[in-house]
């Protein structure tokens, strides 16, 4: 579990102060997809990198269950960050290296495994991801939902307690994304993994959202999962949810089928 506590961050422009994030407090659980959301510009990039120890906050704590990131010396960081795994938005492949070769990188560079343990590792999560028999095959050579796939399996090498996901269906098809949300949401669930992804997707919001947090303009605007967002009174979380016609017919449709029982 990760609990954020009063968080506050600010950046000077032009010799003037502007905070982004104006004392946030959310808690992200084990085993569940917790997804962060909200308009671009809203403080949520800022608030994960907060989270992962790419900022240091002006106020408030990061806790690892129990272990404030903010109050680390950089040997207790180093090791925290062998525990964390990390999907990037645009996969961040190798292009010089095969699947294998991107899926033990990570085994090479941080645990002790014999090589033999390596490989085996590496492909117990390549296989974990259903991309058996993509072992020698290089990033050109695979389809966008390949390297996706390819790059989970990199971010779970290390067995990681927490997994952080940046836009992971960005580029992708409709069908291609349900496909990796559904991937994340086994995995998070079957490893018992604290996963937070940073998503725009609306259909990831609607499909795995267990806990979801929604970031309106540096400030905590709403806490909840998928079931309850539809009957929200709130208009900035509407305006974000409802900005496609898709959903508002959903949720009209919602209403109407409640006002008939």
């Amino acid at each position: 579990m990760i609990e954020v506590k009063n968080l506050k961050k600010s950046f000077e422009e032009d010799g003037v102060r502007h905070e982004v994030l104006h004392g946030i407090s959310a808690t992200f659980y084990d085993g569940k997809t917790n997804l962060i959301i909200g308009q671009s510009g809203s403080g949520k990039t800022v608030l994960v990198k907060n989270i992962v120890g790419l900022y240091k906050p002006d106020e408030g704590q990061v806790l690892y269950d129990g272990r404030d990131i903010t109050a680390m010396t950089p040997l207790q960081l180093k090791q925290l960050r062998n525990e964390i795994g990390m999907l990037f938005q645009g996969s961040a492949l190798f292009d010089s290296e095969t699947v294998m070769g991107n899926v033990i990188f990570p085994l090479k560079m941080f645990s002790s495994l014999s090589n033999e343990e390596q490989r085996e590792r590496a492909q117990f999560c390549i296989d974990r991801v259903n991309l058996t028999g993509s072992e020698g095959k290089y990033p050109s050579e695979l389809s966008g939902g390949m390297q996706k796939r390819a790059a989970i399996a990199r971010a779970i090498a290390l067995n990681p307690k927490y997994l952080f996901c940046d836009e992971p269906n960005s580029g992708l098809d409709p069908k291609t994304s349900i496909v990796i949300d559904e991937l994340l949401s086994d995995i998070t669930h079957e490893y018992g993994i604290t996963t937070i992804i940073n998503t725009h997707d609306m259909n990831s919001v609607m499909g795995i959202g267990e806990n979801i947090i929604f970031v309106n303009r540096g400030h905590l605007g709403w806490v909840g999962n998928k079931d309850e967002i539809y009957d929200v009174d709130n208009d900035e979380l509407n305006n974000f949810v409802y900005a496609t016609d898709l959903f508002r017919d959903v949720r009209l449709y919602r209403r109407e089928h409640r006002a008939k029982r």
